[in-house]
């Protein structure tokens, strides 16, 4: 019990960018033991993820419109919880140097809705993504990370940062590399998750 007042002291104490990381981190270990015990005891405790991340498809939607705000706290793999965590620390550290934490997580969640909006929109309405419309799902918190990322390139673009092996880049060129490698990632798969990259980055700019 000690260890859990810490954890839930911590959480109080912490700013919105840590309580964000713990969040999203929180829910990654509690659906993932869940879901331990309920593979070794043969458990139906309803852990199914359908209900959670976002669906392109609008019938299924409509069903769970809740999906548009809980997808950007689920992650299927502990790597993509990684990173996404590090870029959002390291973008979000900068980003409180120069706004508020309530402009920061209203730019965190209206990030993540625009790409979902985006990845929706992208699946119903473009003929190459026709065929998996149905089945198409999208998660994880990587749209509110590029919003983030992208609101304080355009605020201080000519901001210098160190990149390994590379040197002293400014952030504006970093965030460019990164909405490029989306746009020419989209045909070589997760085309889904790299539309919503680019709706969160364009809500962030």
């Amino acid at each position: 019990m000690t260890i859990i007042n810490k954890l839930i002291n911590e959480f109080k104490n912490a700013n919105i960018l840590y309580k964000l990381i713990y969040l999203n981190v929180g829910i990654f270990l509690f659906y993932n033991i869940l879901s331990v015990i309920s593979s070794l005891f043969i458990l139906d405790i309803g852990l199914s993820l359908e209900k959670l991340i976002l669906p392109s498809n609008t019938s299924t939607l409509i069903k769970q419109p809740w999906s548009i705000i809980s997808y950007m706290f689920f992650h299927k793999t502990f790597i993509h919880l990684l990173f996404n965590m590090i870029w959002l620390h390291f973008s979000g550290k900068l980003f409180l140097d120069y706004f508020s934490e309530k402009q920061f997580l209203s730019t965190y969640f209206m990030g993540g809705i625009c790409g979902g909006l985006l990845f929706i929109l992208s699946f119903n309405y473009l003929p190459a993504f026709e065929i998996v419309n149905q089945n198409a799902k999208a998660m994880g918190a990587s749209a509110s990370v590029l919003a983030i990322m992208f609101a304080i390139s355009t605020h201080i673009p000519n901001y210098r940062i160190q990149i390994p092996f590379i040197g002293m880049i400014k952030i504006k060129y970093l965030a460019f590399a990164l909405i490029i490698l989306d746009i020419i990632s989209i045909p070589k798969g997760n085309a889904g998750g790299h539309i919503a990259h680019i709706g969160g980055a364009l809500f962030g700019y």
